[in-house]
């Protein structure tokens, strides 16, 4: 009786081993630098994601619509993760950090666009982008541009 119990249970340990797997290939990296050496070592682009984590209703159901889906997760393997938060809320982020997002607006936020995704290739070139999200559950276009940039 044990070991068919065990047998029940075994899928649904191999089931949760695997949703692990994807889950961890979906880390995102705060810092520049790091995401730009990882880019270069595992040859790979970086997707860089322009937030406004307490802000942004559309950040708030792109994360949603699309960051935890599994489309994305699949995806994102292909890329190096940067998170680039401009909270209002300063008290999210530390002064480095917050610092360190602003340079990183000024640089490749210019118009000051919420949610971003652009795609810079390992030595910080830009590839790609998608500004906004309509917040309809619709995203094809942000599935598109990760497939099209791999």
């Amino acid at each position: 009786m044990k070991h068919l119990f065990v047998l029940l249970l075994l899928p649904f340990f191999i089931a949760a081993q695997a949703d692990k797997s994807v889950t961890e290939n979906t880390k995102w990296l705060t810092d520049y630098n790091t995401a730009l050496s990882k880019a270069k070592k595992q040859d790979k682009n970086i997707l860089l994601y322009f937030t406004g984590s307490d802000w942004c209703p559309p950040c708030k159901m792109l994360k949603q619509d699309l960051f935890e889906t599994n489309d994305f997760k699949t995806l994102s393997g292909n890329y190096i993760l940067l998170y680039v938060d401009i909270p209002r809320n300063k008290d999210l982020l530390t002064p480095k950090q917050l610092a360190h997002n602003k340079e990183l607006l000024v640089k490749y936020n210019t118009r000051k666009v919420f949610p971003l995704l652009k795609v810079l290739n390992a030595k910080g070139k830009e590839l790609d982008k998608l500004s906004g999200y309509s917040m309809n559950g619709v995203v094809d276009s942000h599935i598109n541009l990760l497939q099209r940039n791999k």
